[in-house]
């Protein structure tokens, strides 16, 4: 036990922090040209029809990517969560397909609707609510972000919530959503924090959350798969809330707010003497550095959806995609 790494040893540095990027447009009045400062301006994110653009051209990226199991078709579409779990996705699928992916069905979104905040400042970003050919009947939201006008919208988040769990959100008079600040002090929680509440409570549990199959249900998995005969499983959450895994938020109709953040997780199991860690399957072992001999550690990136209700009481998470980053065995 002794020569077991530490599971926190296994990070990886996160990628690059977005950048706050002033911009500036150029409004002609009768007297002249007058300056306006884009970081100052509270404008919308985008138009309806970039958003919708944007949606496009992520599909299409996402879909040529998973056809070749080639991460670096859909890059430029991903960054954050998004990126970290699709990226190691697509890799596991390269090593074990080289010649691409056998099962292989492109996505299709339909019935899109878009939500876009109108705000001051870099990051400007919207979230697309759409209905896919996969995960059944369930809602994909995705969140779209770029850090000045130059870059392209990239997908943060993704996750999948059942449609009568989507909420309605506080939109004025031309349609523009509100974005909640993350230190906001109206809610249950206040948005920054939910990441490392979160990791606090599947560590400790309390009263924060709602039971459902993302708190109270995955405690209780965890607490029965840590000690099986011959082996011991730990648990080590963390938050992710800097850069591009900044948390973001809507104002629901309600005054609540609809909260969009990542957190990350290790696993790692070591087995008694005498005894071995269960072989994980191939897609697992591409992403695997080391040999298993006694202990296995996983790492995984997950990235949340959650209403945060105005006032007092419980946060709800509403949806939550995970996925294996890297492992290692010793």
């Amino acid at each position: 036990m002794s020569r077991d790494r530490d599971p926190r040893t296994l990070r990886r540095p996160a990628r690059s922090a977005l950048i706050a990027t002033s911009a500036t447009a150029l409004s002609l009045t009768a007297s002249g040209c007058v300056v306006v400062h884009g970081e100052r301006e509270i404008l919308p994110s985008t138009t309806r029809a970039e958003a919708a653009q944007a949606l496009q051209e992520f599909t299409t990226a996402y879909n040529e990517a998973d056809k070749a199991y080639d991460g670096t078709l859909d890059a430029g579409h991903t960054t954050g969560a998004l990126a970290d779990i699709d990226s190691a996705r697509l890799k596991a699928g390269k090593a074990n397909n080289p010649d691409g992916n056998p099962r292989h069905t492109p996505l299709k979104l339909t019935d899109a609707k878009f939500t876009i905040p109108k705000k001051a400042g870099w990051p400007r970003w919207f979230v697309a609510d759409a209905a896919g050919n996969k995960g059944g009947t369930a809602r994909w939201l995705l969140v779209f972000t770029r850090s000045s006008l130059d870059d392209p919208f990239q997908v943060a988040y993704l996750t999948l919530v059942a449609p009568d769990k989507v909420p309605q959100f506080k939109t004025d008079a031309d349609g523009w959503a509100e974005p909640v600040p993350v230190n906001s002090t109206d809610l249950a929680t206040a948005p920054g924090d939910l990441s490392r509440t979160y990791t606090t409570y599947l560590k400790d549990g309390g009263e924060t959350f709602t039971d459902g199959p993302h708190t109270s249900q995955w405690r209780a998995v965890r607490q029965k798969n840590s000690k099986k005969p011959g082996m011991v499983t730990q648990y080590i959450d963390e938050p992710l809330t800097n850069g591009d895994y900044a948390p973001l938020a809507l104002r629901t109709a309600d005054g609540g707010a609809l909260v969009f953040f990542t957190t990350r997780h290790f696993e790692k199991q070591t087995a008694y003497a005498g005894t071995s860690v269960p072989n994980p399957n191939k897609d697992v072992l591409a992403l695997t550095k080391g040999e298993i001999k006694q202990s296995f550690t996983m790492e995984f990136v997950s990235n949340e959806v959650a209403l945060d209700p105005k006032g007092q009481g419980k946060v709800t998470i509403l949806g939550r995609i995970q996925g294996l980053t890297s492992a290692e065995g010793s």
